[in-house]
């Protein structure tokens, strides 16, 4: 038995050496703080274990892990995540200046390699230089103001009127039927595509394809990266049919797809290959159906949670309708003319924070207040903590959407909601004319309130783990 017990203790003394040993290596390997060359000191932090670094503490712990190290280290720390040393920025300047620095200054996006693989290498939020340019023009060109006025709100309209049909007498998960709806918004948007067995085998592969890009890159059976990764090979594989019957028919049709596929004939722009369409088409699809869905759900539980709010939109909302038949649709100008919508939109994406930040690599090094950040490190400009900045928000925890109305908190210098600099969200507009529509919809035919116990988790993503649940009932 005392042999025994012998065992136990040099095995556990073992393994906290071991343990201990691996960490400090993992230490000494990133400088100990110092750059390698001893050419300017890194941030103060910790690395984690090796390969690993600090990821599974971030997975799980989230904003408390960026909370604890923040008051151990300051606002600017190092470690390692996702696969790679990066340092983290809270600083609201800093992250502003990080944003609009650009190629220029060392820095281009720095997206995860789960990220990278599944997304496509002609993803928008991944490629820099000429690539940018081209895919971020192509972009624009779907979702100016021009074609918004005149295509896209017409679509979005008649969507939301058909999509919120029936919902009176009945209790909604409003987490699956915004998912829904962004989904088939987009679809429909894009290809023409409508509810039906082709929707459904899309979503099926999108869920994957988003739970595999915030998963470590282990391409194993089994795993996140995995299914996401079999997730997009099915997408691409239906986009290209998709193609290939557009081109075989050789009809015209009104949507995104045809748009890419005829742009560049008339010879004003660079033509795209099939393989950027694709990836365009995913980054569309993946961007909006998160965003969107999340936005308008949250806005829904903020609005329950807060009747002065809900009746302050809904009188917005009435006055829009008065003098319009039942069936007229709004217009550009009534979109324009919403807001507090857009406040409350604001306010959902500040305070529910569905983007918790940005990621920039150094394409060489980079000095940051007195720092030396080393090439092909990554920085996390971590806009989460500007959200709840209470200099920037008084009261930060609680929801305010008069304060967007108070003084033009958009031109404020560190309103990085729809990120900043040439990578400014291109999507922008249209998504938030998609989650004004369905308020506007919402609001104006029905009334609601809470059905049981609703958990919000808000990171890694924000979700209802088993749905936000509401009796609907007609206004």
């Amino acid at each position: 038995m005392a042999l025994l017990l012998l065992v136990l203790v040099g095995v556990v003394v073992g393994v906290v050496l071991a343990s201990s040993l691996l960490l400090r290596w993992n230490e000494v390997r990133y400088g100990n703080g110092r750059r390698k060359d001893g050419d300017g000191c890194l941030p103060p932090g910790t690395m984690g274990w090796p390969l690993f670094g600090e990821t599974t503490e971030f997975l799980k712990q989230g904003p408390s892990f960026m909370k604890q190290r923040r008051l151990r280290y300051g606002r600017l720390f190092r470690t390692h995540i996702l696969g790679c040393p990066t340092v983290v920025c809270m600083d609201p300047e800093l992250n502003r200046r990080m944003l609009l620095q650009g190629e220029s200054g060392g820095l281009v996006p720095g997206y995860p390699q789960s990220m990278l693989d599944i997304l496509g290498r002609n993803n928008i939020a991944a490629v820099h230089g000429p690539l940018h340019r081209l895919m971020r023009g192509a972009m624009l060109g779907l979702v100016r103001p021009a074609a918004l006025r005149t295509s896209l709100l017409p679509k979005i309209d008649a969507f939301m009127r058909d999509h919120l049909h029936g919902w009176a007498g009945s209790v909604v998960d409003v987490q699956a039927k915004t998912k829904e709806m962004a989904l088939l918004s987009a679809l429909q948007q894009i290809a023409g595509i409508t509810a039906g067995p082709l929707s459904d085998a899309l979503k099926t592969e999108l869920c994957s394809l988003v739970l595999g890009t915030i998963s470590l890159p282990i391409n194993l059976p089994g795993t996140s990266y995995y299914q996401g990764f079999q997730a997009r090979t099915k997408l691409v594989s239906m986009l290209e049919q998709m193609i290939a019957e557009r081109r075989s028919s050789g009809d015209a049709h009104d949507d995104m797809l045809d748009a890419l596929l005829r742009s560049g004939d008339d010879g004003t722009r660079e033509k795209l290959t099939d393989e950027q369409i694709i990836d365009l088409l995913i980054a569309l699809i993946y961007s909006g159906y998160e965003t969107m869905s999340t936005t308008s759900m949250m806005a829904v539980k903020y609005l329950s949670d807060h009747p002065r709010a809900l009746d302050e939109l809904r009188r917005e909302h009435l006055d829009i309708r008065k003098g319009k038949s039942p069936e007229e649709a709004i217009s550009y100008e009534d979109l324009k003319s919403m807001a507090f919508t857009r406040a409350v939109i604001s306010e959902t994406l500040r305070l529910a924070t569905v983007v918790n930040g940005l990621l920039r690599k150094t394409t060489q090094d980079v000095e940051m207040n007195g720092y030396v950040i080393p090439k092909g490190w990554r920085i996390y400009v971590y806009t989460r903590e500007i959200n709840y900045d209470p200099f920037m928000y008084p009261d930060p925890m609680t929801f305010n959407p008069w304060r967007w109305l108070e003084k033009n908190m958009e031109s404020h210098p560190h309103f990085m909601l729809f990120g900043g600099g040439g990578r400014m969200c291109p999507g922008k507009e249209v998504g938030t004319a998609e989650i004004a529509t369905f308020l506007h919809y919402f609001v104006t035919r029905y009334r609601w309130q809470e059905e049981g116990k609703n958990t919000i988790l808000k990171f890694p993503r924000v979700e209802a783990p088993n749905g936000l649940h509401i009796r609907v009932q007609d206004y």
